[in-house]
């Protein structure tokens, strides 16, 4: 029972609290209710102020702008009116110039017109000056007419009486007037022609004597002259038997290894070698000069030596060709043909050295080829090349020429450069102007005053006629060939030379020079005319 009361009690506890409950959420609901009914009252009542106060404010904008666009249109109106005014006022303007301009132009055209009316009543009347002229010139025209055809039959008439007098026809008189005409102009021209070779002729040799002349002056090579025959000095009479040796052994062991003849005479303290190989020679040379200095001569000593020194030789000549390669500034030669070059400097041509000779050349022709404007190389390598037949003439038959352009055939050179050997001689015909420059250099080089043996006699011969030459003048007192026959003095008599007549002499003797001697370069003449008053004070 007691567990019931205290569930009963509990229930109504329960029932209590959720009543409670219940009108407290049912309180709150009612609150709210009328806190958000209030808030919606007073809200609207808000919302309606702003609206009236909005509207009020609307129509306070409402008002200004009506005022706003009645003033900006106000302000409109007058400024397009200012605008309309200041455009008819420049439309105005502008018209006024245009009038103006209109009047300038429509009295610039009156002006021209009147001119036009002038003009054309000059042209009337020089129409009519014209037709005048032309009916005068009609009526003349045919009084010539009447003339020609008066003239025409006089000269049919004269004609007629030319070809009975001469007892030629027209044509046949023609044809004669006409040959001899031709006859004329052939000598006339052919005169022009010889007179215009001649000029080219003088002028080509001029600028040939220029260009020769500048070469030799930039090519400054040395020339040598030596000998065929090699002599060996001793240092006393009694080497001469250590030469010879026991029944002539070690001479005959020296001739044996080096194919050279030693002349052992009654020449003191000398020993002579000779030999057509160039090259054996100086290999005997210094193979004897290398026995002397040591002392020991005996065959097994002798081909001992002469094997040494054939190999230091041939490394000397193969340098040599190297030397003249760098030297005349070539390259690309056969290694053969480089020996053959070295081989050149110990041959001799005229007793002028080759190998120097063929450096010489080259340069020259180089030179000469500059100036022109061909091909520089070419020309030096066939001028180096151009006497290579004479490192080995000495051992195979033939020319030097014929020999050296096999050796050039032989070790793949141009035929353009085989073609300048074979023509440095004029022996065939040179197909290019280089190898013409080569026979120009080879003759300069041989022809200079010194370079070969046999023209010390020619040399004293040009001075000889150097001076006869100026001697042969009238006037002419002394005359002096100097400078190695590069100059000549000449010194006239002053009573009979003045110093005009001296002007003019020095041009006479150096033509007559120019036209009787040849030489290399040029040769200045200097014509002296000295007066001396003396008196003597007693």
């Amino acid at each position: 029972m007691a567990n019931l009361g205290s569930l009963l009690l509990a229930m109504e506890t329960g029932l209590a609290i959720g009543l409670i409950v219940a009108a407290l959420i049912i309180g709150a609901a009612v609150a709210v209710a009328i806190t958000v009914y209030v808030l919606k009252k007073r809200a609207k009542k808000r919302s309606e102020q702003k609206l009236d106060e909005t509207s009020r404010r609307v129509e306070e904008m409402l008002s200004e702008a009506r005022a706003e666009g009645k003033r900006i249109k106000k302000e409109s109106i007058l400024e397009a009116k200012e605008q309309e005014l200041k455009r008819r006022n420049e439309f105005e303007q502008e018209m006024k110039e245009k009038r103006a301009e209109q009047q300038r132009i429509e009295a610039r055209l009156n002006k021209q017109e009147d001119a036009l009316e002038r003009k054309e009543a000059e042209l009337n009347k020089k129409n009519e000056s014209l037709d005048a002229q032309k009916e005068n010139l009609n009526k003349k025209l045919d009084e010539v007419s009447k003339k020609q055809e008066i003239l025409s039959h006089q000269h049919e008439l004269m004609v007629q009486e030319l070809e009975r007098v001469a007892q030629l026809t027209k044509e046949e008189a023609k044809k004669l007037l006409t040959d001899e005409i031709l006859d004329e102009t052939r000598h006339d021209v052919a005169v022009q022609v010889r007179n215009l070779e001649q000029q080219a002729k003088e002028e080509a040799e001029l600028n040939a004597k220029n260009i020769i002349t500048l070469a030799i002056q930039r090519c400054a090579a040395d020339h040598a002259s030596e000998a065929t025959v090699s002599v060996v000095p001793l240092p006393n009479d009694d080497m001469k038997a250590r030469i010879i040796g026991r029944e002539g052994r070690n001479i005959r062991a020296l001739e044996n290894a080096t194919g050279i003849e030693l002349i052992i005479d009654d020449t003191p303290e000398v020993v002579i070698l000779s030999g057509f190989d160039p090259v054996r020679r100086e290999i005997a040379r210094l193979t004897l000069e290398r026995l002397i200095a040591d002392g020991r001569i005996h065959p097994a000593r002798i081909e001992e030596t002469v094997e040494k020194v054939t190999k230091e030789l041939d490394q000397q000549i193969k340098a040599a060709g190297e030397n003249a390669m760098f030297e005349v500034g070539i390259f690309g030669l056969h290694p053969e043909l480089i020996k053959l070059i070295g081989r050149l400097k110990f041959r001799t041509s005229y007793g002028q050295n080759v190998y120097k000779h063929s450096i010489e050349v080259a340069n020259l022709a180089g030179l000469m080829a500059q100036e022109l404007g061909l091909d520089v190389n070419f020309a030096k390598r066939a001028g180096l090349l151009h006497d290579i037949g004479k490192a080995v003439d000495h051992e195979q038959e033939g020319t030097h020429i014929q020999i050296g352009a096999d050796l050039a055939k032989k070790y793949k050179e141009n035929a353009m450069i085989v073609n300048a050997i074979m023509a440095h001689h004029g022996d065939v015909e040179p197909k290019t102007i280089e190898a013409v420059l080569v026979q120009a250099a080879d003759a300069i080089s041989g022809a200079r005053p010194g370079a070969r043996r046999e023209t010390g006699s020619n040399y004293v011969k040009r001075l000889e006629k150097l001076e006869a030459i100026g001697a042969g003048f009238q006037g002419v007192e002394k005359c002096y060939a100097i400078q190695a026959g590069r100059e000549i003095r000449v010194m006239v008599k002053p009573d009979q030379v003045d110093d005009a007549k001296a002007m003019f002499l020095a041009k006479d003797i150096a033509k007559k020079i120019e036209a009787e001697l040849e030489y290399p370069g040029q040769i200045k003449v200097n014509v002296i005319r000295e007066f001396r008053s003396v008196e003597y004070a007693k």
